[in-house]
């Protein structure tokens, strides 16, 4: 058996290299590279050796010269894709540069396997390349002669063996031939064993998907048998064994689609008989004994025909060993003779050298051309395979069967494809949606089935539920067919972006925006509806004092009062959502406001609500108004009650924690940074995710009518964002609800409340009121002259002006912030304050602007009497004014 030695440093090729020789008889040894080769050749005795010209620690020709100084009588066959013409065959240039060197023949990658073995045959012959424009010698008479008897000689042994290597190859052939009758027969069994494993799995799971491939299994098997007897037709003893075996395996494959069908018909009668017969397995074990064997017999006849191919390989052998010796005989006696044309040949010789070195020059340097453009050419594959494999991007490459051929790193941890999966049967652990996330996505319609059917498309939105429960992916595809020289269809390439998290963050923003304009407007309403409670609840309340001797007008007049006060209390709500309240904030120590208002919070809600906090130890302030963090707490208090109708465990939490970038990058308005976290949570019904995102919109309540406003939470979501905060639902049905609040620190210590000032009285000054709702304007001005102040009013700034241009004297000025005339009540102030320095201002309004608010906190040394407002509330702010309290800054 001729032994090959093969060099190569690509795998793929020397593997591919391998196989073709063992299926030959041949007898190879794979180097992976020119040390291992060179290994190899001093191990054990070589009859052909294959190198690659360009390998690593080789600079190109050179490897041909080092493994014929090695060898030099082993034929060396040279392989590269350089430097060759466009056929399977060298170019002169190469061809001279390669057999100078050493080399016997010449092979271009990629060549066929005939090219491949016809050249080793060629070498194992003793034939050589020579170039055709090499001088011949010079030969003498008796060198002709000798050489002529010789040839006789070789003609005769040639013939020999080209008889001889006919059959070989005939023998080839059928040896070819009985392992393709040999796959068949594989082949044949494998579609049994699916028909069958089809029909149990649609026995087990009742799948179309089981029943689908047994039907296209079905479809394959009387092809295969009429394949199969094909294959053997010329053995009649094995085609009368088949064409028994062939209706056994059809009735086999028939009693099957029968068991199918009883089952789809949920026939048990007719199931039972079926099974009773037992008819099936006797006919399985059959058929499979009958290919076992044929397949023994095929194995049996392909070991004699190999025998006899061996015994025709060892006398082709023996006749060319006896031409080598005649060979060798000849030439013993041409150079005996060729003594005598020494003389001649030293003149060639000198000619020969000097093209010698002339080549080797020329094959120096474009071997070191090859060598640089062989070294970018890696540089480029491992630049765009690690481009490849670091890609954010899911990347498929796929066959017209969407069997995946190639796929990156990123595909495995998105989608858990990877090469060798098929996605027609991935996507039975999927649901898959279109863009809107509630139209199913039609086997047609996947990205996959729309490129094979040349299809190019940018942005495919796709939605991906797993059925196992994981995460719900928001995918982003682009797809372009790929096609092959003859412009047919021949796979595809997917590119996937996963949008999950900005589809997210969209959401979130838009609900943010969404909130923010429902603020804007309930903001807006409210400032006209204070104007209105002012005048309605100060009137009320002189009425309910004017009633004391008619005790039933007094009692609808209380009424009138606490419809009034509710109604305040509603469209402070509203400011608060809407962001608009002006808050009083300073360093308040959480757990001790905390443990204050879990005092409050026990009598609230009763004794069938478990209380319990859980305090973070240590020193941990927020800078927030202590009030509205009562009211925010309470409210929540309160729809946690109502959540636990039947009782249970409200928990009040405190932790200092930090948002890093991920999570603000995940949540709009969140700004990274240290937060003072308070979580209320409750073992309630819990909400779904749909109630989740509307529970902060104001006026919606899941409550009966009239069990709640809806603007509770509404409340507490604008006081944390105007507080320069974050706030956050977690709740799963049937487990209960956390809202967790993230409040700014405090800076330093906290701040004491200040002390309650006792009830003010009136005065005689003289108070300057702008106001431009004529029924507030008059109730302000009636409210002060009945506590003793002289009064003069104003309908906007413009008149305004000109009463203090005209010379008016008054000791506050009394302004509403938002008024007409070409400035805000803070720009009134500022431009009197100019012309009146020291002067005194009380603020008024019922929705503030950013004249005198700022970051949702009043400016320094601004005084605000919020509307609606109480006779004695109008008189304290006026006295604290007149005492120097608010200054125009």
């Amino acid at each position: 058996m001729p032994r090959i030695l093969v060099v190569d440093d690509d795998p793929m090729v020397g593997a591919t290299i391998e196989v073709l020789l063992q299926r030959q008889g041949f007898d190879v040894t794979l180097a992976d590279g020119g040390e291992a080769g060179l290994a190899a050749l001093e191990a054990q005795t070589y009859h052909v050796m294959l190198v690659d010209i360009f390998m690593p620690h080789m600079r190109g020709f050179e490897s041909i010269r080092i493994f014929h100084e090695r060898a030099p009588a082993i034929p060396l066959i040279a392989m590269s894709g350089y430097a060759f013409a466009s056929s399977a065959s060298p170019s002169p240039d190469f061809l001279r540069m390669a057999l100078e060197l050493g080399a016997t023949r010449c092979l271009r990658k990629p060549f066929t396997p005939e090219a491949l073995l016809t050249t080793i045959r060629e070498c194992l012959a003793g034939e050589s390349a020579q170039p055709k424009d090499k001088k011949e010698s010079p030969l003498i008479p008796t060198q002709r002669v000798i050489l002529g008897a010789g040839l006789a000689i070789l003609l005769i042994i040639t013939a020999a063996s080209i008889g001889l290597d006919v059959k070989s190859r005939s023998d080839s052939a059928w040896v070819s031939r009985t392992v393709q009758v040999q796959k068949k027969i594989s082949d044949l069994r494998v579609l049994m064993r699916r028909a069958e494993s089809a029909a149990r799995g649609y026995e087990i799971y009742r799948s179309p998907a089981f029943s689908d491939e047994f039907q296209a299994v079905h479809a394959q098997i009387a092809p295969a048998l009429a394949d199969l007897k094909r294959g053997v037709g010329d053995n009649p003893d094995q085609v009368t064994l088949l064409e028994g075996t062939e209706p056994l395996a059809l009735r086999r494959v028939e009693i099957a689609a029968e068991a199918m069908r009883l089952r789809a018909m949920n026939d048990q009668a007719g199931i039972a008989a079926l099974n009773g017969k037992a008819e099936g397995r006797g006919l399985m074990d059959t058929v499979m004994g009958n290919l076992d064997h044929l397949s023994a017999e095929q194995e049996r006849l392909l070991a004699a025909r190999s025998q006899d191919s061996r015994r025709t390989g060892i006398v082709l052998l023996g006749i060319d060993v006896a031409g080598a010796l005649v060979i060798l005989l000849l030439v013993v006696m041409v150079m005996r003779e060729s003594r005598r044309t020494e003389g001649a040949l030293k003149s060639t010789l000198l000619e020969t050298t000097a093209a010698k070195e002339q080549l080797e020059a020329a094959v120096a340097e474009r071997t070191e051309h090859l060598v640089t453009a062989h070294d970018e050419l890696r540089l480029s594959v491992n630049v765009l395979q690690s481009t490849f494999r670091s890609m954010a991007e899911a990347v498929l490459v796929i066959d017209v069967d969407s069997n995946v051929l190639l796929s990156n790193p990123a595909a495995e941890r998105m989608l858990l494809h990877r090469t060798g999966m098929n996605l027609s049967s991935l996507r039975v652990l999927s649901d898959v949606f279109h863009g809107d996330g509630v139209t199913p996505m039609k086997a047609e319609e996947l990205p996959s089935v729309r490129v094979l059917h040349g299809e190019e498309f940018e942005d495919l939105e796709m939605i991906v539920r797993p059925h196992s429960g994981n995460q719900v992916r928001h995918l982003m595809i682009s797809g372009r067919p790929m096609r092959d020289g003859q412009g047919e269809i021949s796979g595809a390439v997917l590119v996937y972006h996963d949008a999950t998290t900005s589809r997210e963050t969209e959401r979130q923003l838009q609900q943010s925006q969404k909130l923010d304009a429902i603020g804007k407007l309930t903001g807006g309403v409210a400032h006209d509806f204070n104007n209105m409670l002012t005048v309605i609840s100060g009137n009320t309340e002189t009425l309910v004092a004017s009633l004391k001797e008619q005790p039933e007008l007094q009692r609808v007049a209380r009424l009138i009062d606490d419809a009034a006060e509710r109604c305040a209390e509603l469209i402070q709500h509203l400011l608060a959502f809407a962001r608009r309240q002006p808050l009083q904030p300073r360093n308040v120590e959480i757990n001790a406001a905390i443990t204050d208002i879990a005092k409050l919070l026990r009598p609230t809600l009763g004794e069938q609500i478990q209380i319990e906090t859980v305090l973070e130890q240590g020193p941990m302030t927020a800078h927030i108004d202590p009030s509205r963090l009562t009211n925010a707490v309470l409210n929540m208090a309160i729809n946690a009650r109502d959540a636990m109708p039947n009782g249970g465990k409200l928990l009040l939490e405190t932790h200092r924690v930090v948002l890093d970038e991920a999570y603000a990058q995940a949540n709009a308005d969140v700004v990274s940074g240290a937060y003072v976290m308070l979580a209320v949570s409750d073992t309630g019904t819990g909400m779904p995710l749909d109630i989740q995102e509307k529970a902060f919109e104001p006026f919606f309540t899941t409550k009966e009518v009239g069990k709640g406003s809806g603007l509770g939470l509404s409340m507490v979501y604008g006081f944390v964002k105007q507080s320069g905060g974050h706030i956050k639902i977690y709740s799963e049905e049937g487990h209960g609800t956390t809202i967790k609040l993230y409040l700014p620190p405090g800076e330093g210590m906290a701040e004491v409340a200040a002390t309650v000032a006792p009830q003010a009285e009136g005065g005689a000054e003289i108070i300057f009121v702008v106001e431009d709702d004529p029924l507030v304007r008059n109730f302000v001005t009636a409210q002060l002259q009945s506590l003793g102040y002289q009064t003069v009013a104003a309908p906007d700034s413009r008149a305004a002006l000109l009463l203090i241009e005209a010379g008016q004297a008054f000791d506050l000025l009394f302004t509403d912030v938002v008024i007409p005339g070409g400035m805000s009540g803070r720009e009134l102030a500022e431009e009197v304050a100019r012309r009146r320095p020291g002067l005194k201002v009380l603020y008024t309004s019922g929705y503030t602007d950013n004249a005198i608010v700022h970051h949702g906190k009043l400016d320094d040394g601004v005084l605000l009497l919020t509307k609606p407002y109480r006779r004695n509330q109008l008189a304290e702010m006026i006295r604290k004014a007149l005492g120097g309290g608010g200054m125009a800054v």
